[in-house]
Parts: C-alpha cells; structure tokens; sequence
C-alpha cells in the first residue's frame, strides 16, 4: 500500500529504509549488536558486556533483533545457546561508522563530544522522526519545496497542515532550513550530507551490496557527463594525411563510440566502536 503520492519504486524504497531505522534505532540494539561483533557468544557472555541492562531487559531485545533477521539464535544443546550476527546483521554494520562520520562533521559541537555510540544514536532518533525520510527524499530531489506541496507527496491522505510539525522538528534538528513562514523548504547542509548513509540503507535494505549507494537515483553520486565535442557542420574534414587514399571496393572500417566512464566505489574500513555503557 503506497505511503506518499511519490512513484511506487521510490515508495518503496523509503518504506525499506524506514523499517530498516526501526530495527535499530530503539535504545540498547545499536549496543548489543556491537557487543555481538565477534565470535557467537553465551547468554552470559553478552550480559557481561552489557552489564548495564537490568535484569529481564536483555532477553526481549535479542528477541526483537533475532525476530528483525539481524541476530540467530544457535541452540548446540539444551546447555550450550549462542548468539551471534546474521550475515544481513553483520551486512549492516559498515553502516555505523558512517553515521559518525556524519554526526562528527555536522552535529558534534566542540565544546561538548561525544563517544561513538552515543552520535550513532543520537543520529538515528533524528532519522526516525515521524515522516522525516519521506520529507528528505522529495527536498533532495526537488531541492525546494513549497509546505503544501510537501503535504500533498508526503501526507496525500491528510490535511495540509499536519506537514507543519515534522517540517519545524526536522529544521530544529537542523536537517531542512527555510527563509521563513511561507517560504519554501530545503535540505540543509546536515541534510544533504545524510547522503551517504540513506544511500546505504536504501542499498542494504534493499539487499544489494553496499557499493551500490554510489548509484542511488536520489543520494548517488551524479555521473559525469562528457564534455561537448565541437561540431562544424558548414566545413568538410580533411583526409588524415599520411594515409593513401581509398581504393573502390574497400570497406573502410567503422569506428564505434564506448562509455569510457567508469565509477569504482572505496569501501571505507570498519571503524572500532566499543559497545559503551548508559549515558550520564
């Protein structure tokens, strides 16, 4: 069932990345997947490294990440259970560092750092906003848009208003700016910049390989265009000298044009993230 009056493709995509922020944005999973990374570990093990959870917390999140397909459960006998990474849980884990790499450049204020962990979360509560990645989708792609045009792509089956609350909540978070009331809306630069992660998530969420972000249809990188070549078409061109001239009879060869452009994709390494504990 679609969700915006966006084409169904890009519906879907934003329905995929959307549900895949759900999986991981509710408080501790970003920790306790983090604490997973590594060999498969007893029930024991990882409450240890999570010592934080109270006790009862930690069996209902692992239920919920093994439920999402991001954790399996491995039962080696009645005594022995481990837990351990999907591959599509172990797929989505690049992911983290991007998002500080992202939090460090637009969000972190100098006077105040934060550790890893805590910008990773504090990005995905600003991505999980209400509506905020169907809003982000259309202002990257339409650079400026009017509050009720947001309303009818975003909310096509609601009043024109209630756009208003996750548009000031999203320029609060410093995600989308505009001039002023009635004045159209657009991507800031924070906003702009999520592009590398949403394209990631979308490539990921989509079960393709993570270097397919590059070619995302609305964060990908744009492709180079080639230059112009110039083209007289009132002068003749001159025979390439040197060459003797063609004899009747002889088929001269066809040349044949090729895309010489090629985009190769720099997989950024993993970034150690340490679990950490609660925030103070």
């Amino acid at each position: 069932m679609a969700i915006t009056a966006l084409p169904p493709a890009t519906d879907a995509d934003i329905a995929r990345v959307t549900e895949a922020l759900a999986m991981i944005t509710p408080r501790w999973n970003v920790r306790i997947m983090l604490a997973l990374s590594g060999s498969p570990l007893r029930y024991s093990e990882l409450a240890a490294k999570v010592s934080w959870l109270q006790s009862g917390q930690l069996h209902p999140k692992l239920k919920t990440l093994c439920d999402a397909g991001l954790v399996e459960r491995a039962e080696h006998s009645s005594r022995h259970v481990t837990y351990g990474h999907t591959e599509r849980g172990a797929a989505l884990l690049p992911v983290l560092p991007m998002i500080v790499t992202w939090a460090e450049e637009h969000l972190e204020q100098a006077n105040h750092p934060l550790p890893a962990i805590e910008q990773i979360e504090d990005s995905l509560t600003l991505l999980t906003r209400r509506h905020a990645a169907a809003i982000l989708w259309v202002l990257k792609s339409r650079q400026e848009v009017s509050g009720r045009a947001l309303a009818r792509i975003v909310m096509p089956n609601t009043g024109s208003t209630n756009v208003y609350p996750p548009l000031r909540q999203l320029v609060a978070d410093g995600l989308v700016d505009t001039d002023g009331i009635g004045r159209p809306y657009r991507l800031s630069a924070a906003g702009d910049g999520l592009g590398p992660v949403l394209g990631t998530l979308s490539a990921w969420s989509a079960g393709q390989p993570l270097n397919q972000a590059e070619h995302h249809p609305v964060w990908g990188k744009p492709r180079a265009k080639p230059a112009p070549r110039p083209w007289v078409s009132s002068q003749s061109r001159p025979a390439p000298a040197g060459l003797p001239p063609s004899r009747a009879g002889e088929v001269t060869p066809t040349r044949h044009n090729h895309d010489l452009f090629s985009h190769a994709t720099t997989v950024r390494p993993m970034a150690a993230l340490q679990a950490g504990g609660p925030r103070r």
